[in-house]
């Protein structure tokens, strides 16, 4: 069961990774000179849908990506990884987020996320002594 404000910031994560992914696509097709619609002419999909992804506006599906690597003529790990370090890492949906967790391990989470690695390697440190007793 997960309480508002994990909907709210799985919301906020899915929408970055919906904007990453369609910057890289759309930057992907300009540096083939490609437009939208010759996307459209190699994928099959709708140059409306293409245009949404690329805006952040849908999070495509794993069958579309392929598709798309395909038609941009890159491995689909292209569309997640820059090896020039050139764009913006992708999000990845916080551990606090997964169902599976109370709200103490969320709560958790969501302050160990907020420090610094100084902090979070005293508090990893403040554990192990803690669990070894």
């Amino acid at each position: 069961m997960c309480i508002l404000s994990t909907r709210w910031e799985a919301s906020i994560v899915h929408r970055k990774l919906a904007l990453n992914i369609g910057n890289r696509l759309c930057l992907l097709r300009e540096e083939r000179n490609l437009s939208q619609t010759d996307l459209e002419k190699r994928t099959g999909l709708l140059r409306f849908h293409i245009s949404r992804i690329e805006n952040g506006h849908a999070v495509p599906k794993l069958e579309t990506l392929e598709k798309m690597a395909a038609a941009l003529e890159v491995p689909l790990y292209r569309l997640f990884y820059d090896p020039e370090g050139t764009l913006e890492p992708l999000p990845l949906l916080p551990e606090a987020l997964a169902a599976d967790k109370t709200p103490y391990e969320r709560r958790l989470h969501r302050l160990v996320h907020k420090m610094d690695d100084s902090g979070r390697q005293v508090l990893l440190d403040l554990a192990r002594k803690l669990a070894s007793k």
